[in-house]
């Protein structure tokens, strides 16, 4: 060992070892399971050549050479060309549970992360906490966690859930920005099913207890992938609507195309059904105003009576929160206000504008929302769109009754600028609703036929005086009403006009937001 020789050959026969620390039988563990290596996961995320390994030398002391890494892969590559940091669990070493060698190579990654200024992507596929290391193995989760703290609101955070994630390996990636599965093979809970049983008796299988559209249902997973290329793709896409960290800009991507009316604006003129009740797939409306006909849904199978997801305007990043009127006629309720919250929040951290489009008939009423704590739970949608100062744009293209009409975008919340369709209705309530509460009076003696020509009568004069967007306008709450064909273009203006938006408020230590 005292030729350079020799030393050169040691270092790759040690770099060797830790390339495939449990050797040949991990190898076939994931041949059998179908699943890549954690190295191959890594290479999905970056640009081709562009990872650099740290610590793939690390180990706990005394550790034989199947210790490498310590159950993790850490490093930093390129996503389009911009550095991002990233950590990928090794399920055939320890079972990817974490130790101190795991913890410390994390943690530090995160501290990088955190100096140079780059998105952190972590790949999970985790046990959670390594049993026989006891407390240390606990005192790591927390030093991960409490790291997290150096990320959050500064450089954008991705979790990518693979295999089955139970205890810490969940904790963690719960307080990040995004959460991305896999459709039929990723897993997440508080504690696996063989515990429970253990623990209370229940007996109850993975898919039911945490599978991927489970999970996703419930509002922990932002997107299920098909399969794990897609899950990257996704995230790799994701990340191109982000900034590096909250004092940048996300790429500018294709600025410039398409600079007058096109045959898809002009679709718009023809597009609202004349019926109020009619229900249409909002994503048809997004697709047709926003650049390229993109629009990167997030959270999709969450409270799917709004939509949420990224676009772009004259080639900028923009935050969307749209009404879906095919799923509950678009009515706001509990999940779908949080929802909504959470991703408010998200843009205004990076300080991403937000464009509201609205088609809402209100706030879902009834014992079930109320037994939710629903007045708490929506509340924060309120408080978090009045707390964002980015630019905020709001285009109500048919219903906005009541309070859905106010927290969706309203100019008295602190909406910049606001236009409405002429297929606009905004009022207190829908015209059927006012005419059972205002006419009720006068159809009480009257006869069947005189009740229901008074209601008729009365929900005409509504729908032709009251629910348009013309007495909107007229007080200035609407700055314009628009042809529907006009809204791309008058979108790229407004948020031009928008986009050296500053405001000031007085310092405190943080705002209260209602939890």
């Amino acid at each position: 060992m005292d030729t350079t020789a020799a030393k050169l050959a040691d270092l790759r026969e040690r770099l060797a070892a830790a390339q495939e620390p449990g050797g040949e039988k991990a190898i076939a563990k994931r041949a059998k399971k179908g699943i890549p290596s954690p190295r191959e996961r890594l290479d999905m995320l970056f640009d081709p050549g562009s990872f650099v390994e740290l610590g793939a030398l690390a180990k706990l002391p005394g550790s034989d050479s199947s210790g490498y890494g310590d159950g993790v892969v850490t490093g930093h590559g390129l996503v389009h060309g911009r550095p991002v940091a990233a950590f990928s669990h090794d399920q055939t070493v320890f079972g990817g549970t974490v130790g101190e060698v795991f913890g410390r190579k994390v943690s530090m990654l995160m501290e990088w992360a955190s100096k140079i200024g780059c998105p952190m992507v972590g790949i999970n596929d985790s046990a959670g906490a390594r049993i026989q290391d006891a407390v240390t193995s606990l005192a790591w989760y927390a030093e991960m966690g409490r790291r997290n703290d150096l990320l959050s609101g500064l450089s954008p955070q991705v979790s990518v859930i693979l295999g089955k994630c139970a205890g810490g390996a969940v904790y963690t990636p719960a307080n990040t920005d995004v959460l991305v599965a896999v459709k039929d093979s990723s897993y997440m809970f508080v504690t696996g099913p063989d515990v429970i049983k253990q623990t209370t008796g229940e007996e109850i299988d993975a898919d039911d207890l945490g599978s991927a559209h489970n999970q996703a249902r419930w509002g922990n997973i932002h997107h299920v992938a098909d399969d794990e290329k897609a899950a990257f793709e996704w995230v790799r896409e994701y990340l191109q609507y982000m900034p590096s960290t909250a004092y940048e800009q996300p790429p500018i991507i294709n600025p410039g195309l398409e600079p007058e009316v096109t045959a898809s604006d002009l679709s718009l003129d023809s597009f609202m059904p004349d019926n109020d009740n009619a229900g249409y797939d909002m994503r048809d409306i997004l697709l047709r105003i926003f650049d390229d006909g993109n629009f990167h849904e997030v959270a999709e199978i969450f409270a799917p009576n709004i939509l949420t997801g990224y676009a772009r305007v004259d080639g900028r990043a923009v935050g969307v929160v749209a009404n879906q009127p095919s799923v509950m006629a678009g009515v706001l309720d509990t999940d779908s206000s949080e929802k909504a919250t959470r991703f408010v929040r998200i843009c205004n951290a990076f300080r991403i504008p937000l464009v509201f489009v609205v088609d809402t008939p209100g706030i879902l009423p009834g014992v079930v929302e109320e037994a939710k704590g629903t007045i708490r739970r929506s509340g924060k949608f309120l408080f978090a769109y009045v707390e964002a100062d980015v630019p905020k744009v709001t285009v109500v293209v048919r219903k906005a009754y009541g309070g859905a009409y106010a927290v969706m975008g309203c100019k008295q919340l602190g909406a910049d600028i606001n236009f409405a369709w002429p297929t606009a209705k905004i009022a207190v309530m829908g015209a059927e609703s006012a005419a059972a509460v205002l006419t009720r009076r006068q159809t009480e003696n009257a006869t069947p036929q005189e009740a229901d020509k008074i209601r008729t009568d009365f929900i005409n004069f509504y729908n032709t005086m009251m629910a348009t967007p013309y007495l909107a306008a007229e007080r200035g709450y609407i700055d314009a009403v628009i042809e529907p064909s006009q809204t791309r273009l008058q979108l790229r203006k407004a948020l031009a006009q928008l986009r050296d938006k500053q405001m000031y408020r007085i310092p405190r230590k943080h705002l209260l937001i209602p939890v």
